[in-house]
């Protein structure tokens, strides 16, 4: 009974925050600027980046069954795919039951026993691994931009992009010794999830004819998707367009831009999401793979 009443707190708590973060938004910028914004957008374009954004979770689906299957659950590749898109399900539709990672864990200890400390670990790495490409990417594309807002931080940042990498590889090598195997693998799967993603929003600016200040606006998407990760909003809402918002401040950028390539995206998101209602009600076989 106390351990609901603190699930239910904590996600009352989450939706009190992205209603906040939304409203503390729409006092910074005006509603119908956004609109036009987004009322612009090619829909050829915006069909190209769901489609590379589905490329994205295939990919890190497979980043997560890289882990599995080194931790000895040896699900199949489609099934896998199955129980990835019912845990985005999960995450941001569900807020209340059951989160998507924490899903995916307890199938996987049920189905295959490889151990709730291994499983938890291989997560958690799927997560990290993901989130250093995310900082790796901001990184470089801070060395590219010419905004002045990096000047300053160029030799900071050229030392601090292979220090990331190293300090991660010393935690696997320290801390999960089990996955280190797949480490390069799954380093090089998360750069292409990434890729991926800006590919995605590449065609998110591309369908709002954004033609100026490019790399300053993956930049901030990058720097949202970090943010997002931390748990406080259902779904990352609120946080991601709160830091695209400042973002668009600190570097100059069109707040309406900003915030109509924010919502897009999220779109993009719960679209691809909602397809996960299918395996709540018919759950994924996870046959093992040969």
């Amino acid at each position: 009974m106390t351990e609901n009443l603190r699930k239910k707190g904590i996600t009352a708590l989450k939706f009190i925050v992205s209603a906040v973060l939304i409203y503390f938004i729409f006092t910074k910028i005006e509603l119908k600027d956004v609109f036009q914004t987004l009322k612009k957008s090619d829909p050829l374009y915006i069909g190209l980046a769901l489609l590379i954004f589905v490329l994205s979770k295939v990919l890190s689906a497979f980043r997560t069954n890289l882990y599995f299957h080194q931790i000895g659950a040896n699900i199949s590749q489609l099934g896998n795919l199955k129980l990835y898109l019912l845990g985005m399900f999960y995450n941001l539709f569900l807020p209340g039951g059951i989160g998507g990672d924490a899903y995916k864990g307890y199938v996987v200890q049920k189905e295959y026993q490889p151990g709730t400390k291994k499983v938890v670990s291989s997560l958690l790495l799927d997560r990290l691994s993901g989130m250093l490409l995310l900082f790796v990417y901001a990184c470089v594309l801070a060395l590219w931009s010419k905004n002045q807002f990096f000047q300053s931080f160029q030799w900071l940042i050229i030392v601090i992009i292979p220090l990331s990498v190293v300090a991660f590889w010393f935690m696997n090598k320290i801390f999960f010794t089990s996955t280190l195997p797949v480490f390069w693998k799954s380093v090089g799967l998360s750069a292409l999830v990434q890729l991926a993603q800006l590919i995605c929003v590449l065609c998110i600016l591309k369908s709002l004819s954004v033609e100026s200040d490019i790399i300053e606006y993956l930049f901030v998407f990058l720097v949202s998707s970090i943010v997002s990760v931390i748990p406080l909003t259902i779904g990352g809402i609120g946080s991601r367009e709160v830091t695209f918002l400042y973002g668009a401040e600190w570097l100059g950028l069109d707040a309406s831009t900003s915030i109509g390539i924010s919502f897009t995206f999220f779109l993009i998101t719960a679209l691809t999401s909602l397809f996960g209602v299918i395996y709540h009600f018919k759950k994924p076989q996870l046959k093992s793979a040969d």
